[in-house]
């Protein structure tokens, strides 16, 4: 019976953590870089951060790939968005809907008070094990596993209750986001219709709402619809240089995250607009039809010679199908077209460092620390550098920087080697010193903690 009484803890403070995973970025989840993309992000999101008097500067909305239409945050001014959310979005309007959504959990502080909601459950949760094991320890063994039950369920229910709570009121806050920036709520609207439809598609309706995380789709709908179409901005129009751009946008995810058979079905041949070429593009080059991918790329730049993401694609396909010093050119002037974007400006780095030609390694470093200058979020820009100092001779800071790029990665082993490393090669006291001995510091608990499970563990010892 104690195990018992343990395992009804033990799965009610799991489920606790399952919740507090779904406010976490998945590390299984890759993120994906784009920089149109992020551009666009961006841009759509900024009014809306505006609006919540918020700071544009301190505001980042990251793309996970996973094909589950999603969208979260997980502390500070960041939100997640899965792939799908965009690939299955009908228009700009939709995603800012769901962006807006996500700042009212971020003004609401939604996330630091997790804890509350938690506490509360958790409290009920402690109160029926005090009563349980109480009947327990008096004989009523069923009557005592009857009250734990119950509190198990009555705790969750307070907790799904303070979740369900949070969501309504981000629903409301984004609500106030859009009526003050200007932006039609009708794409908040489609989207929980979406979700709805998508429910009903697949069999999931529940009567009501007791053990559900987020209010039901159709509550959602019907509470939101009569304040929406109140709204001053509910007639608004999108931009269509933003719903333009979106199309762009949506079609070389499709092309990247599907399969290239879904791609040819979703933009045949026969379709010739600019998202479609876009999409076919990536879906040649994944399949490794570089000659197909690269006729699409030209279709493109026929249309837009000097648009810098179709001459940042045809490079990237050129650089990636072994014709770096054809890449050179077109990188080049993405790189410039764009203010030296730190992800194409990466790109053009790793292009100079491939024609193998020593003369353009000069130029490579000075790209690579301009991109990482402006983002050191990108374990590429990390790898290319380290090259460039490796082939200098410079060991130390090519550790230093294999130390960054695998700290980015999460490789805390292979990040503490590297920075060791590097503390053993550069003047001690210097500025990449410091950032070397950060790296070794921030992993070196982690190693000491993975060592002493190995420790622990006589799966992990030698045997004799």
């Amino acid at each position: 019976m104690e195990y018992r009484f343990r395992s009804v803890f033990r799965a009610f403070v799991a489920l606790l953590l399952s919740f507090a995973l779904l406010a976490r970025p998945a590390y299984a989840q890759s993120i994906l870089r784009d920089a149109e993309t992020e551009q666009w992000l961006q841009d759509i999101s900024r009014p809306l951060v505006i609006a919540a008097g918020l700071d544009p500067r301190n505001f980042k909305v990251v793309l996970l790939y996973d094909n589950s239409i999603n969208a979260f945050v997980a502390g500070g001014q960041i939100v997640y968005i899965h792939s799908a959310t965009l690939t299955e979005a009908d228009s700009a309007n939709m995603v800012q809907g769901v962006i807006a959504h996500e700042i009212g959990h971020i003004t609401g502080g939604h996330i630091i008070r997790f804890a509350e909601g938690a506490r509360a459950a958790t409290g009920v949760m402690l109160l029926s094990l005090l009563l349980g094991a109480a009947a327990i320890a008096a004989g009523a063994g069923d009557a005592g596993a009857g009250v734990l039950m119950a509190g198990q369920r009555a705790a969750l229910g307070k907790f799904l209750a303070f979740t369900r709570v949070q969501e309504s009121s981000a629903d409301a806050a984004a609500v106030t986001f859009l009526d003050k920036a200007g932006i039609s709520g009708r794409g908040l609207l489609a989207f929980f219709k979406k979700l709805q439809n998508q429910s009903l598609r697949y069999g999931y309706n529940p009567k009501d709402a007791y053990d559900q995380t987020h209010p039901l789709d159709r509550e959602r709908v019907s509470t939101l619809t009569g304040v929406l179409e109140a709204s001053k901005s509910w007639n608004a129009r999108s931009d269509p240089a933003l719903e333009a751009r979106f199309q762009r946008i949506k079609a070389k995810l499709k092309g990247y995250v599907l399969e290239p058979q879904q791609v040819m079905r979703a933009y045949p041949e026969t379709d010739q607009s600019v998202p479609a070429h876009y999409a076919r593009a990536y879906a040649w080059h994944r399949s490794a039809y570089p000659d197909q991918a690269v006729k699409e790329a030209d279709a493109l730049l026929a249309i837009a010679p000097h648009d810098p993401y179709f001459l940042e694609l045809k490079g990237q396909i050129l650089l990636e199908s072994g014709k770096a010093g054809e890449a050179l050119p077109m990188l080049r002037e993405a790189t410039q077209l764009t203010n030296y974007n730190p992800l194409i400006t990466s790109l053009f780095g790793h292009a100079l460092i491939a024609t193998e030609d020593e003369k353009n390694f000069p130029e490579a470093e000075k790209v690579l620390k301009s991109a990482i200058g402006k983002d050191n979020q990108n374990p590429d820009a990390w790898y290319q550098l380290g090259i460039i100092y490796d082939r200098k001779g410079d060991q130390a800071r090519a550790a230093l920087a294999t130390a960054e790029r695998y700290n980015l990665e999460g490789n805390n082993k292979l990040a503490f080697v590297n920075a060791r490393m590097a503390m053993a090669g550069i003047p001690r006291g210097s500025a990449d010193w410091v950032r070397a001995q950060d790296i070794y510091l921030v992993a070196e608990p982690e190693m000491k903690k993975k060592k002493k499970d190995k420790d622990k563990d006589p799966e992990q010892q030698p045997q004799p």
